[in-house]
C-alpha cells in the first residue's frame, strides 16, 4: 500500500515552476509587477505548482541572490538549480510606438534548454496588460483564445469601443451630413403638380445637408448603444428651405460598424385645409365658398383635411425614422453611410446619406 501511494503522488505530482522579475521597457509597469502578473496567469493554466511569490522572495534574499538583471537562460538555469525549480518562466515586454511585444520563455532547469518560446504583438493599450499576459500565455500551451478580444487587442482598423477607446465617453462618428430624400405616393405628385393646384412645381428629390451629433450610453462587447441629433436643411438647389431635426436611438456593431436606429422627426413644410370632391379633384376650404363652385350656397357636404401645399401656411410636421447602415473605414477616417424611410401616407420618403469625420483622442 506505502509502495502503490508513492508511485500515485509521483505520477500526480506537478512540475514545480518559478517566475523571476519580467522585463519592462517603455510600459508604464516595473519588472516586479509584470512578474506578478505572468505569475497569477500561469497559476490559472493549472499545469505548473507556480511558486508563491513571497516564497520566491524568501529563496532569493536566504540565498543572496541577485535577480534584478536575471532575464537569461544561463542565469535563470543557475538560479533554478538553487532554489530546487524544475522550470523558470521569464521573458519581456517592450512597447515600439504604437505596439506592444510580448516575449516568453519557458526553460528546463534540469536539461538546461529552453522548452517553449512564444512571441504576441498587440496594440499599445496598457490598460489590458493582464489580458494581454493571458493571451500569449495562452497561445505558447496551445489553448484557446477568446477571438473576438484577440482581435480588438491587435487590429488597428477596429472601430472605437470600450477596450481601444477607455477614455472616450463620446463616439467617434459625429460629423457632417449629406444625401437626398425621395418623396413617394401623393407627396411626390403633390410637389411636381403646378402651384396654381397647390403644388410645388419641383421635383420628388430634396438633396439635404446638415450634422450629426451622437452620445454613447452603451460601449461595452460588441454593442454600441447611441442617441443620434440630426439637424438638416433639405430643398435649397430648388428655392426651398426646409428645416429638420431628427433624434434617432441605435446599436452599432463594434465587430462591423452595421448599425440600426429610430426615432421621431420634426420638419417645416406648407400645409393647407381644403377638401377632395366627388371626382378626387383638391380644393381648398374657401373655394367651395366661391359662386362658380357653389351657386346656391349649400353647406361642403366633403370632408375637410390638411395636406401639402403651396398656397398654405408654414407648419411643423412629424413623421418616424427607421434607420440603417454601415461605416467604411480609412486610416483615422470614418465614412458612415445611412439609409432610412419615413412611413407616412400622405409624405412617404426614402432616402440615403453619408459623411465622415477624423477621430478624435
Amino acid at each position: 500500500m506505502a509502495f502503490g501511494l508513492t508511485n500515485i503522488n509521483a505520477q500526480d505530482a506537478q512540475p514545480s515552476l518559478t517566475v523571476l522579475n519580467i522585463d519592462a521597457q517603455g510600459i508604464e509597469y516595473t519588472s516586479i509587477q509584470i512578474g506578478n502578473l505572468v505569475r497569477m496567469e500561469m497559476d490559472k493554466l493549472g499545469t505548473f505548482e507556480v511558486m508563491d511569490k513571497y516564497d520566491v522572495a524568501y529563496l532569493v534574499e536566504k540565498n543572496e541572490l541577485k535577480i534584478d538583471n536575471c532575464y537569461g537562460k544561463i542565469c535563470l538555469v543557475e538560479v533554478g538549480k538553487l532554489i530546487k525549480s524544475d522550470k523558470m518562466f521569464t521573458g519581456s515586454i517592450e512597447r515600439y510606438g504604437k505596439t506592444i511585444i510580448i516575449t516568453l520563455r519557458l526553460i528546463d532547469v534540469k536539461n538546461d534548454v529552453i522548452e517553449k518560446t512564444q512571441v504576441n504583438e498587440f496594440l499599445n493599450l496598457q490598460n489590458e496588460m493582464q489580458r494581454m499576459i493571458g493571451i500569449a500565455i495562452h497561445d505558447m500551451f496551445g489553448l484557446k483564445n477568446d477571438a473576438d478580444m484577440v482581435r480588438l487587442l491587435t487590429q488597428k482598423e477596429n472601430l472605437d469601443n470600450a477596450i481601444t477607446m477607455p477614455d472616450e465617453a463620446r463616439l467617434n462618428l459625429s460629423g457632417p451630413r449629406m444625401g437626398m430624400s425621395l418623396l413617394m405616393g401623393e407627396a411626390a405628385a403633390i410637389y411636381q403638380a403646378p402651384q396654381s393646384e397647390g403644388g410645388f412645381d419641383a421635383l420628388p428629390v430634396l438633396f439635404q445637408f446638415g450634422y450629426q451629433f451622437e452620445v454613447q450610453y452603451l460601449n461595452e462587447g460588441n454593442i454600441q448603444g447611441l442617441f443620434e441629433f440630426i439637424p438638416l436643411v433639405g430643398g435649397i438647389e430648388q428655392g426651398f428651405f426646409i428645416p429638420s431635426l431628427t433624434i434617432l436611438n441605435g446599436l452599432r456593431s463594434n465587430k462591423n460598424g452595421v448599425e440600426f436606429a429610430f426615432g421621431p422627426t420634426i420638419s417645416m413644410a406648407r400645409y393647407a385645409d381644403g377638401y377632395y370632391d366627388g371626382n378626387g379633384d383638391w380644393f381648398l376650404e374657401y373655394d367651395w365658398w366661391n359662386d362658380n363652385n357653389n351657386p346656391n350656397n349649400e353647406p361642403n357636404p366633403y370632408s375637410i383635411t390638411s395636406r401639402l401645399d403651396s398656397r398654405g401656411n408654414i407648419r411643423f410636421s412629424t413623421g418616424f425614422v427607421i434607420a440603417g447602415g454601415f461605416t467604411l473605414k480609412s486610416g483615422k477616417m470614418n465614412i458612415p453611410i445611412n439609409a432610412y424611410i419615413v412611413p407616412r401616407k400622405d409624405n412617404f420618403r426614402v432616402g440615403v446619406s453619408f459623411g465622415f469625420n477624423a477621430r478624435r483622442r
